[in-house]
């Protein structure tokens, strides 16, 4: 049997596959070997993963482990290995990898393509069929990370604000979340997590794509994705495929703003782990 994790900040999905079946779902905490130790992911792993479900608490059928976090740096892999192999034990194949090639092997599978993760935060990379090989940096919601949904709410928040919007669209946004101006400015210069703060408007704006204005920010800001970072790779023959909340519930604008900048979308899907559990069934 085959162990798949696809981990974030807050929660690790985990898919137990054996011969292309779905044996069991399983989900943690979030596992982030930039953020945490050894000693704490193990303890994780025995408290919360061996303990959820006999397909796992029952480790000698797990053969293989893979996982993809976000925090799967090169520098973090041998100890986030260590942690899987000391979980499990009996496994004669144990590696981590980063969320983006995770990402990559779910829309792309085989095949090349570049493939993208759009949800509070973005990235890219150009992909040749099992690994990476060239990535635009994102640099984070202040200095890039175009496409993502952080990015996205900054603009509709400048947009509205700023009088570009119909002054329905404010009307509708004071009263729905309870926010004014000045709560905004607070609560992204003055709190932390303003990324997710600001990502959370998507809902809002997703609910109102029938005002022309709105969509317009919703596909702009996906072409300076396109523009920014996409367009680096010299590949436009290849399709881009996009893991991620942003990606899946904005999928009809993604697809013109890649039309728009001659691109082609591929596959778009809101979580990786099915993509990846076929991955790996074909390996």
């Amino acid at each position: 049997m085959i162990l798949i994790a696809d981990s974030g900040s807050t929660k690790t999905d985990w898919c137990v596959v054996d011969g292309g079946n779905v044996i069991c779902r399983v989900s943690t905490q979030g596992i982030n070997p930039f953020h945490q130790d050894g000693r704490t992911i193990s303890g994780i792993l025995r408290d919360e993963l061996l303990t959820a479900d006999d397909c796992v608490r029952n480790s000698t059928g797990i053969s293989q482990v893979y996982f993809y976090g976000s925090g799967c740096r090169e520098e973090y892999v041998p100890m986030m290995t260590a942690a899987l192999a000391g979980a499990f034990p009996h496994a004669t194949r144990v590696e981590a990898y980063s969320d983006l090639l995770g990402a990559a092997r779910a829309v792309c599978g085989a095949g090349e393509g570049v493939a993208c993760i759009l949800g509070t935060g973005a990235n890219s990379c150009l992909y040749d069929g099992r690994h990476i090989v060239m990535n635009t940096p994102p640099l984070g919601y202040i200095l890039g990370d175009e496409g993502s949904g952080a990015v996205l709410g900054r603009l509709f928040v400048n947009a509205m604000y700023k009088g570009s919007l119909p002054a329905a669209v404010l009307s509708d946004f004071e009263r729905e979340t309870g926010l004014t101006m000045a709560d905004v400015i607070r609560r992204v210069y003055r709190e932390p997590l303003a990324n997710r703060f600001l990502a959370s408007f998507a809902p809002f704006i997703h609910r109102h794509l029938s005002m022309p204005a709105v969509r317009t920010i919703v596909v702009d800001n996906f072409r300076q994705f396109f523009r920014r970072n996409v367009v680096q790779y010299g590949r436009p023959d290849l399709p881009v495929g996009a893991v991620g909340s942003i990606a899946c519930h904005f999928s009809a604008e993604l697809s013109e703003a890649a039309r728009a900048e001659g691109f082609t979308m591929g596959r778009v899907i809101k979580s990786p782990m099915a993509g990846l559990w076929e991955y790996h069934a074909r390996e």
